[in-house]
């Protein structure tokens, strides 16, 4: 069902110990399960709080419970603590929550804003930005809207040919071409700004 590492463990019953409270356990549940917004929470769970249809894992020294609609869509998860300077990071890996990229059947503007929201938007989110889809024309060419740190970043052009576009056309092979369409000279917070005005010497 789910993998837990002993070090992910071991995290867990640190943070635990440090609450002080009788019989606190996690729980994990996942939001939005099937579609490109869904996302795992984990949660501090008292014994009153347990609706009583989770799936119950017997860690070393604590229980780890698995809301029970979620469970289906965590099959095959797994859980690692990689230790770092700052502390550490706790890695939940659940390749099945959002669901699957939409058949060939689908239309193929559901199938390109599948893969933006799903794995494309998740990327650019980091940097403060957001890639909308306007259109995809009948032969193949899509136009897309950067929003957010996007606009009028001054490496947009590398994020569109070598993230955007690769990601695209490997998971939706009939597109034949993307293109950017926004107005980048209005961007009010970029994450890179262009240097204008310097000479070639500086």
């Amino acid at each position: 069902m789910i993998d837990i590492s002993e070090r992910a463990q071991q995290h867990f019953l640190r943070l635990l110990s440090q609450q002080g409270i009788e019989g606190l356990s996690i729980r994990l549940s996942v939001t939005s399960p099937g579609t490109p917004a869904a996302n795992c929470e984990l949660e501090f769970c008292e014994p009153n709080e347990l609706s009583g249809n989770e799936w119950t894992v017997e860690c070393e020294g604590f229980l780890f419970h698995i809301d029970g609609n979620s469970a289906s869509w965590l099959d095959g998860a797994s859980i690692d603590y990689e230790p770092n300077l700052t502390g550490g990071q706790l890695n939940i890996s659940a390749p099945r929550i959002k669901g699957e990229l939409p058949g060939l059947e689908s239309g193929l503007v559901e199938r390109v804003r599948y893969v933006l929201e799903a794995e494309v938007n998740p990327r650019v989110a980091s940097h403060g930005g957001r890639i909308t889809l306007l259109e995809v024309s009948a032969d193949g060419v899509v136009l897309l809207q950067f929003g957010g740190g996007c606009h009028g970043c001054g490496m947009v052009d590398v994020t569109l040919k070598h993230g955007v576009e690769k990601t695209l056309r490997e998971r939706v092979p009939e597109i034949t071409e993307v293109r950017d369409v926004t107005d980048h000279q209005g961007g009010e917070n970029p994450y890179y700004r262009k240097k204008e005005g310097q000479s070639a010497l500086g």
